[in-house]
């Protein structure tokens, strides 16, 4: 055993020892963190604004502070970005993360130097669970790739800014360096297929231990490798690979194409990081759910889903959650973040501990016809439906036909497979009755005949790669929208249609 893997199994540990003990203080913790906040706040712009100094009570504060999303944020951000001081935290901002915004463009979103340690501390924690939880702690000692955004930043308003991958990449521990891969030069290759042709190169002979990205990309490395070395499984490439660490989106429609261009087992570790915090992690490898950080800087709350859009809906602490409700997910965080709506949907599987599972966004659903299809739903019978043709499923996504020639408006699938089905038709079939039996208002709409069976596309090989190349998002932390409420990115995708 080598120093940094024996070194690790004591911090591990620890770590797992301080990530126990918060589950049974999950609650408490989370109002002391609301108090720490308000408290903390209390001075700046917006805290005189919403009377912060008067709230006692979680109740004083959802009458004083309204759920925002990251539009009425922007007055607050654009102070900041020109030169304004305690504006929604205390002092002014260390980062910006920068993210794509749906409806507002680039988002700012800023990092304060107390927010950013648990950036940081969150992917630890994995880890060191991880290692406590199973014993293994070798990975350490090998090649690490974390495929990420440049770290190379701008200034916005005086204000470093890029990337949260590439900003947390400046944080990785200096006893780490040695083991990261890719180098920082090829890191900072903007172009994502030059980047990533750089990244092969630099990995194809080493000694890979421990790969992390969200899994559209990671795919994407093992077949660039994979056609780099004719046609070899990862597993003999990396025969000491034992880690993937994966969060930004559902890995389940991924993991059957990614389990099998490994080609050998592999561990996985599932992760919720967003530019506005590290929400939870796996900590129990293979169980269900991850677990939500709750002593980390950040209050949450938790509205019903379908209550997002009302004027006055339903707000939830912690301790009020039940498990199986779909919640739309409110941070307050030690950036200057209040009431904000992340975009997020997340379902309890346990409150003892605080386990969730991330549903899909918000603003990602299907409700033409008043069905509420959600990401988490049609992910579910496209994996199944997958399962029981024997098909891979490369990416896909989902939006409602209307206006329709004759027969019955539908829902129309856009879907990469590496192989189609010998018979699309019956695959259709499986996929509609699979989401009927997930969704009891999109099957009435098919009892009532408001709706016929939704209809597949089958896409050109690459399709969705080079759509996201063509709009300038192909890489990083860029992901494909599973499902749309309108016909903008379908129309979108018409050219990569399969003739």
């Amino acid at each position: 055993m080598k120093l940094k893997s024996l070194l690790a199994k004591p911090y591990a540990s620890i770590i797992h020892s301080r990530v126990k003990k918060g589950m049974a203080t999950a609650v408490a913790d989370q109002d002391a963190v609301l108090h720490m906040l308000l408290k903390t706040a209390a001075s700046t712009a917006f805290g005189k604004e919403h009377g912060f100094a008067g709230i006692k009570t979680y109740e004083d504060f959802k009458a004083a502070v309204p759920i925002r999303d990251y539009e009425a944020f922007i007055p607050y951000i654009d102070q900041i970005k020109n030169g304004g001081q305690n504006i929604l935290w205390k002092g002014r901002p260390i980062y910006f993360a920068k993210t794509s915004g749906t409806t507002s463009g680039v988002k700012y979103i800023p990092i304060s130097k107390e927010s950013i340690p648990f950036h940081i501390n969150g992917a630890r924690d994995a880890l060191l669970c991880y290692m406590a939880e199973t014993g293994n702690t070798a990975f350490a000692d090998g090649r690490m790739i974390f495929l990420s955004g440049s770290p190379e930043l701008e200034r916005v308003g005086g204000i470093p800014t890029g990337r949260l991958s590439g900003i947390v990449n400046h944080f990785i521990p200096r006893y780490l360096r040695g083991n990261q891969l890719p180098s920082y030069e090829t890191n900072c290759i903007e172009d994502w297929e030059t980047k990533l042709g750089k990244i092969v190169q630099e990995t194809l002979h080493e000694n890979m231990t421990l790969i992390s990205g969200i899994p559209p990309w990671v795919q994407m490395y093992f077949d660039w490798l994979s056609e780099h070395s004719d046609g070899k499984k990862i597993k003999e490439l990396f025969p000491h690979l034992q880690v993937i660490v994966h969060g930004g989106v559902n890995f389940e429609p991924y993991k059957t194409k990614l389990i099998d261009s490994l080609g050998g087992s592999v561990d996985m570790i599932e992760t919720f990081p967003a530019s506005e915090g590290f929400f939870a992690f796996q900590d129990i490898p293979g169980g269900e759910g991850l677990l939500l950080n709750t002593n980390s800087g950040m209050f949450y709350e938790f509205v019903p889903a379908g209550e997002i859009g009302h004027e006055h809906p339903t707000r939830l602490s912690l301790g009020e959650v039940k498990v199986g409700e779909n919640y739309a997910l409110i941070i307050n965080s030690n950036a200057g973040l209040w009431a904000y709506n992340i975009g997020d949907t997340v379902r309890f599987v346990s409150t003892n501990p605080y386990r969730l599972v991330v549903t899909g966004r918000v603003k990602h659903f299907i409700s033409a016809f008043g069905e509420h299809v959600i990401g988490e739903e049609v992910e579910f019978a496209i994996r199944h439906a997958a399962a029981d043709h024997s098909v891979h499923i490369i990416e896909f996504t989902i939006a409602p036909m209307i206006q329709v020639s004759e027969g019955k408006p539908y829902h129309e699938w856009f879907v990469e497979f590496e192989t189609p089905p010998a018979d699309l038709d019956a695959f259709a079939v499986s996929v509609n009755n699979y989401l009927r039996n997930k969704n009891i208002y999109y099957d009435d709409l098919i009892n009532g005949s408001i709706l016929q069976t939704l209809k597949i596309n089958v896409m050109r090989k690459n399709a969705f790669i080079e759509y996201m190349k063509s709009i300038g998002k192909l890489g990083g932390q860029n992901k494909v929208p599973r499902l749309g409420n309108d016909r903008k990115l379908a129309d979108a995708l018409l050219p990569w249609v399969a003739a």
